[in-house]
């Protein structure tokens, strides 16, 4: 048997080791790439609150850059590393901050953002005045390219909508349904992510509450019987309102209800400049 001495020596303890990098190698195909990176990364944040300053959630978040054609990848860990060195407070300079940084540290003209959170109201019920919370879906979504900068904010809105045909051809009431807006807008400056969820809010037949008391459901039921709208009445309340504030300049909004007595969904869409 061969003594351990005797045996090939290792590398040197402490010495480094030169690991190849992949990425940087040249690609023959000659196809650059409009955006790689990483998706679905589950992330802590503190979004800015209009009624206690800060909100503590969770985002999806995804971070992508353009890849010249001469490489073949990126380097996925620098994503992460922008990120976390970032820290976790989210507002509209810090976004930038973030693209410039993704720029700089993979070495890319272009540089794309997506965050998606839930988002938290507390809401008094109409005549108890009972709390509860509410939940909404909120996103932005940035572009870097060069120097340049293109923020976009997304909500999502639950409300209902009461049908004026069936309100108007049924003698014992009206059918209702639960529908979702989707709100995109991009603003001259910020603006809450609480007060575009009020616009959507006062568009609809009545909002939702996550915590009614009998007086509250009487309330809530008889306002939507005497606002009805249809789904195109909804998309058309909503964008009368954008079209109202002096720092919407772009918007995109999509109403879906989903109706309780057919087994199919009503949508309807405006976009600026379509």
């Amino acid at each position: 048997m061969t003594p351990l001495a005797a045996a090939e020596p290792g590398p040197k303890t402490g010495s480094p080791v030169k690991l190849h990098d992949k990425q940087s190698e040249s690609d023959h195909r000659e196809l650059p790439i409009d955006k790689v990176g990483v998706r679905g990364v589950r992330f802590p944040i503190q979004i800015r609150d209009k009624a206690h300053a800060i909100q503590n959630t969770v985002a999806t978040i995804g971070m992508f850059v353009d890849l010249p054609k001469e490489f073949k990848g990126t380097h996925m860990s620098r994503f992460i590393e922008v990120l976390n060195a970032h820290g976790n407070m989210v507002h509209v300079e810090n976004i930038t901050e973030i693209l410039e940084a993704m720029q700089q540290k993979l070495k890319a003209r272009s540089a794309h953002l997506e965050m998606e959170f839930p988002f938290f109201l507390t809401k008094r019920a109409p005549i108890s005045g009972m709390e509860s919370v509410m939940d909404y879906v909120a996103r932005f979504d940035a572009t870097a390219f060069g120097e340049e900068i293109d923020f976009l904010m997304t909500v999502q809105v639950a409300v209902t909508t009461l049908c004026p045909c069936s309100k108007a051809i049924s003698r014992y009431g009206a059918h209702n349904q639960r529908g979702t807006v989707t709100v995109q807008i991009r603003s001259r400056e910020a603006i809450w992510i609480e007060d575009l969820i009020a616009l959507v809010e006062a568009s609809a037949s009545s909002e939702l509450y996550a915590l009614l008391k009998r007086q509250d459901e009487k309330a809530v039921t008889e306002r939507a019987y005497e606002n009805p709208v249809f789904v195109e009445d909804l998309v058309r309340n909503v964008v009368l309102r954008l079209k109202e504030h002096p720092l919407v300049t772009w918007y995109k909004v999509e109403a879906e209800n989903y109706e309780s007595i057919h087994n199919h969904n009503a949508y309807a869409c405006i976009e600026m400049g379509v």
